[in-house]
């Protein structure tokens, strides 16, 4: 056994399936499912990807260190899939985007998928994008609550926000300290009609997130698994090579 520490590209142990989502206007999509080795995942997360018209896809940094790292820290199930007309390197979905539209029956598809598998207590976190997806297609019986990491509320409006106040779902948002779309105090302004909302500042964070993937994997886990302990270890110990 070797103790190693995590670094931006350590891949934890995990099983990793190719998938491919079909969605109901008849495009097939592109995804991963990650799940712990050696027990039931707890809990599950579908990642929703930052904008695809500006790089965005299912390999977005943060969401492929979710699946790297949280199948073996935090037993949770990983499903990451590229959005209608988005490419990565496990391939492009079919499709073109549509600007948050029809990518409802993408995340739809998804739903179905963790339905049709078993996955147990579905949790969505949406990135950018991501989040605005989530907001307007994400209330559905499957859903227990989403994580919404960098919101800039784009295409979601008080609509949006009154169908999730109405379910009653949990709702946490991760707002970096120095967004360039949306910052904390103007979060807790916006997000006030969603009563049940709880707003969180990354401090010294940016939009991109980049040296913060691990205190947003930390809050993810503390908001799906309060049960664990947080902040998630640095060091694991792996079998020898």
């Amino acid at each position: 056994m070797t103790e190693v520490e995590i670094r931006a590209n350590t891949v934890l142990p995990a099983l990793r399936e190719p998938i491919t989502l079909r969605t109901a206007d008849g495009l097939s999509l592109v995804g991963e499912l990650a799940l712990p080795v050696d027990r039931p995942p707890r809990a599950t997360l579908v990642c929703l990807h930052p904008l695809p018209t500006h790089g965005g896809m299912m390999d977005s940094h943060l969401l492929r260190k979710a699946a790297w790292r949280l199948p073996a820290l935090a037993g949770f199930a990983v499903l990451r899939f590229n959005t209608r007309g988005t490419a990565s390197a496990a391939g492009c979905s079919e499709g073109a985007f549509e600007r948050c539209v029809g990518e409802g029956q993408d995340l739809a598809a998804a739903l179905e998928f963790t339905q049709a598998r078993g996955l147990p207590e579905v949790w969505l976190l949406g990135w950018s994008f991501g989040t605005d997806l989530a907001l307007r297609h994400g209330p559905h019986p499957a859903v227990r609550g989403a994580v919404l990491v960098a919101p800039p509320l784009r295409w979601s409006g008080p609509a949006e926000l009154a169908r999730w106040r109405e379910s009653g779902l949990p709702v946490t948002c991760l707002v970096p300290e120095h967004d360039d779309h949306l910052r904390p105090e103007q979060a807790r302004t916006r997000f006030a009609p969603l009563t049940q909302a709880e707003v969180v500042t990354l401090p010294g964070a940016g939009h991109l997130l980049v040296g913060h993937a691990d205190a947003v994997l930390d809050e993810v886990v503390r908001v799906v698994a309060p049960e664990l302990a947080t902040p998630l270890p640095r060091r694991v110990t792996l079998p020898a090579s």
